[in-house]
């Protein structure tokens, strides 16, 4: 039996492999449609043209596909940092890493609910999403310590802790305020990260 809040099963098969994505595609759309409160097992497996028993074969609840769900998120975002020519200045890293941010935010199904697990859009903060990515830490935590694994240029953990916190209320707000993001927002965002950073 799986552990609680893990996947059951990691597809090997090419054609589990393809089941699996399909499972978390049919997900990130649907949290666009209806949100995660009215996300269901039943409605992501019928949208993935999967049986039910397909879907608990590899997730045995909801919960646990969006931490599999928010763990490709966050691998997405590391993948799109490492494709950056590695900055070397501190502006470097936060354009890189806000614009990487803002770039998934616009184009990835699903990205504007639960981002890396806490959520971007204004719905009710749940308890069940605040740690999927690591049991022991919350979403933010978790993000920032991938984040300053890959930039020499950023500080300490603390202050890369605090700077995502700062970066998340922003980035918010600016989705908020436009759907696309709102461009003066972004800017602001970058100039307290760097102001803060640079501390």
């Amino acid at each position: 039996m799986a552990a609680e809040g893990t996947v059951r099963r990691r597809p090997v098969q090419r054609r589990s492999q393809e089941r699996y994505e399909r499972i978390l595609d049919a997900a990130a759309h649907l949290l666009d449609e209806v949100g995660y409160a009215a996300l269901t097992t039943k409605e992501v497996a019928r949208r993935a043209e999967v049986p039910i028993g397909t879907f608990y074969q590899f997730f045995p609840d909801k919960s646990v596909l969006v931490h599999a769900l928010a763990s490709r998120n966050l691998d997405a975002y590391l993948d799109r940092l490492a494709a950056v020519e590695r900055p070397e200045t501190l502006e470097g890293t936060v354009e890189a890493a806000v614009e990487a941010f803002v770039a998934m935010r616009r184009t990835v199904p699903g990205f504007g609910v639960i981002d890396f697990g806490a959520g971007s859009r204004a719905e009710p903060m749940l308890t069940e999403l605040l740690h999927v990515l690591d049991p022991a830490v919350d979403n933010n935590t978790a993000v920032a310590l991938r984040v300053r694994d890959l930039f020499p240029a950023l500080a300490g953990d603390l202050s890369v802790r605090v700077a995502l916190e700062c970066a998340d209320a922003v980035l918010k707000l600016a989705f908020r305020v436009d759907p696309d993001g709102d461009p003066a927002l972004i800017a602001e965002c970058k100039k307290v990260l760097l102001s803060y950073l640079r501390a």
